[in-house]
């Protein structure tokens, strides 16, 4: 993700760098939630924490993780870092994280999903997912939110298919993870990673693409997999959006917008959603 050509964190950095205070603001003198959806190692969340402590907000900060060591570790240095910051760490699936929250929250909450990760859903699971996660939420919570943009396609061509092999290093990782913790016999020789933008679709497409004619088996479900020449393994989506979709996406599933957070080359983009219930939502 530090890679120059993998732009999207770096994007997102300068927006939550040169936008904190904006973000602050939201919340003066009043208590809240600060819950952040897969949350990782914070890097990017320290930047709006730092903001936050500065300035003496009365929060506590809810971050939720699959990984335990994750959280863990997120947390021993955030009590370094901050030693006055009340963390409450969760490690959960998102859902199953908010909805443990959602029994003892009793102040506003603002919900981070950051890293585009809303772009890993196809466009039907993104409305599912968003919509379900409004039902966790109460009226007037907010949720921040990460979109990659629609731009050059040589830029996001670049992203995926980086000159260090860094991505093309992550996707073979899947094959390297059957073989050690599945007893596969991947070749991983025989194997090359392939990226392209689907104009149709939206979306970036990474795939593992089968160079011969091969059997690969995987004993621990006792079964062979035969692959024809140049037959692929699909491995990622990542959606990509243009505001029309964002808005669309918004009042889809309840929620409306407060403010779109971009980058200085509008590559990004951070959007503020206010969660609204009524009749007929």
């Amino acid at each position: 993700m530090e890679l120059e050509e993998y732009y999207p964190t770096a994007c997102e950095r300068w927006i939550l760098t040169h936008h904190a205070r904006d973000i602050a603001d939201l919340f003066v003198g009043e208590p809240f939630n600060l819950i952040d959806l897969g949350s990782g190692d914070g890097s990017k969340t320290n930047v709006l924490l730092s903001e936050l402590t500065a300035r003496k907000h009365d929060f506590t900060y809810i971050p939720i993780d699959i990984s335990e060591a994750a959280v863990q570790d997120q947390t021993k240095q955030l009590r370094a870092d901050f030693p006055e910051l009340e963390v409450r760490g969760i490690v959960a699936e998102y859902f199953n994280g908010l909805m443990w929250h959602s029994q003892f929250a009793n102040k506003r909450n603002l919900v981070l999903f950051l890293g585009s990760n809303v772009g890993n859903f196809r466009r039907s699971e993104a409305r599912t997912f968003m919509r379900t996660m409004w039902n966790f939420l109460q009226p007037g919570d907010l949720v921040l939110t990460g979109f990659d943009l629609k731009k050059n396609i040589d830029v996001m061509m670049g992203a995926y298919n980086d000159s260090l092999g860094i991505t093309k290093q992550f996707n073979m990782n899947l094959l390297h993870r059957i073989n050690k913790e599945l007893g596969g016999n991947f070749d991983i020789s025989k194997w090359r990673h392939y990226a392209t933008y689907d104009l149709f679709s939206g979306a970036m497409e990474s795939y593992l693409v089968s160079r011969v004619a091969q059997d690969v088996e995987v004993h621990a479900i006792n079964q062979v997999f035969h692959f024809d020449p140049f037959e692929p393994i699909h491995t990622e989506y990542s959606y990509k959006f243009l505001e029309s979709d964002i808005i669309s996406l918004a009042e889809d599933t309840g929620f409306v917008i407060e403010q779109q957070y971009y980058d200085d080359r509008r590559y990004f983009l951070d959007s503020l959603w206010r969660v609204e219930k009524r009749i007929g939502l």
